[in-house]
């Protein structure tokens, strides 16, 4: 039987050190599954092919059935050309891959809810619902340009740009999504603003006539994100546009108590997915062996279930995790002193995971 083929991109600060853990982490879920293939891209492919993602490493990527992310960037390479920068790295490896909906999940673990920031009797409602935001459309594709206007004085634009396809295509992700969850969906925009998001209501509501089972529902971005710390276990679905889902889904992030808990995947037409934590790549804490790697490692989880359909395996992996943290083992991030939690490394966190997906 052939194994998976998967491309690895370590990135920069602290990816290489989560990205090793969730490697590890996958070869003792399914082992024997995987040919995991290294690809360089971020910082370090500047520094070494003098761009952020060479040819090469995008066709790498391209001919796998799944690619695998840490994290890129740092303020090593901050005066580089807007052009040549580690995100825009991403953004090319975003479109080659053609990976349009970017999933999201944000859930509290019943054993952190001391560290939500919100209060507790808003936490103790729960907090599982799931961000769907179209990834390579939107003002991050559009054009940017800078000119002078007629009075010589310096202006820029950047254009933002939806056709009905793109819109199209994400609804049904987000439809199909709230199916097999509580069948309810809040599409975001600014509809009272916008002509890109009044086309975006649109078609989402066009679309919705297709899933009779789930209820729709709209919100303008800004009340979103109020909603989201007031009420936060009302959500099961959140589907918006690129920018929009990128500024809501960090402030879910933050309301489950840690940005290095939070897996994210991106995918296209098919399963071929990029999977990555949402955090950065954290450059003051790299090879000090701080960094949690939950988040790479339940991102390899959806990896397994989303591309592989290795649902049992993914399983494995999750319910190792919820474990792990029920038995009070801490990374420094997620740590509180005086409710006899155990404060351990990165990698302590990560041989704890191995050993409770090894017993399942």
């Amino acid at each position: 039987m052939s194994k998976k083929n998967v491309a690895v991109i370590p990135g920069d600060g602290i990816g290489p050190e989560v990205i090793k853990a969730t490697l590890e982490v996958l070869e003792q879920a399914a082992p024997g599954e995987f040919d995991f293939q290294e690809v360089a891209m971020g910082g370090n492919a500047i520094d070494k092919y003098g761009e952020p993602l060479p040819e090469f490493s995008l066709k790498t990527c391209q001919n796998s059935q799944a690619t695998l992310l840490g994290a890129v960037g740092g303020a090593k390479w901050d005066n580089q050309p807007p052009e040549n920068r580690p995100e825009k790295g991403l953004l090319k490896l975003r479109a080659g891959l053609k990976v349009f909906a970017n999933i999201r999940p944000a859930k509290i673990f019943a054993s952190l809810a001391s560290a939500c920031p919100l209060r507790k009797d808003i936490a103790e409602k729960g907090i599982d619902f799931i961000i769907i935001r179209e990834l390579i459309g939107g003002i991050y594709f559009g054009k940017h340009e800078t000119f002078k206007t007629s009075e010589n004085e310096r202006a820029a634009r950047d254009v933002m740009e939806y056709s009905e396809s793109e819109i199209r295509r994400i609804a049904h992700v987000a439809f199909k999504t709230a199916m097999s969850r509580r069948k309810i969906v809040t599409s975001v925009d600014k509809a009272n603003v916008l002509t890109t998001s009044r086309l975006w209501r649109e078609i989402v509501e066009d679309v919705s006539k297709e899933y009779p089972e789930v209820k729709l529902n709209h919100l303008y971005v800004d009340n979103a994100s109020m909603q989201l710390i007031k009420i936060p276990s009302d959500f099961d679905v959140i589907v918006t546009e690129n920018m929009f889902g990128d500024i809501l889904s960090d402030e879910a992030s933050q309301i489950t108590g840690s940005i290095g808990m939070i897996p994210s995947a991106s995918l296209g037409e098919n399963n071929c997915g990029l999977y990555e934590p949402i955090h950065g790549s954290a450059p003051d804490i790299a090879g000090q062996d701080k960094a949690n790697p939950i988040g790479t490692i339940l991102a390899g989880a959806m990896m397994l279930r989303y591309s592989f359909n290795m649902n049992k395996e993914a399983d494995k992996i999750e319910n190792a995790v919820d474990k792990v943290l029920t038995d009070g083992f801490r990374t420094a991030d997620i740590y509180t002193e005086g409710q006899g939690l155990k404060l351990i490394s990165g990698s302590q966190m990560k041989n704890e995971i191995i050993k409770a997906v090894k017993h399942a």
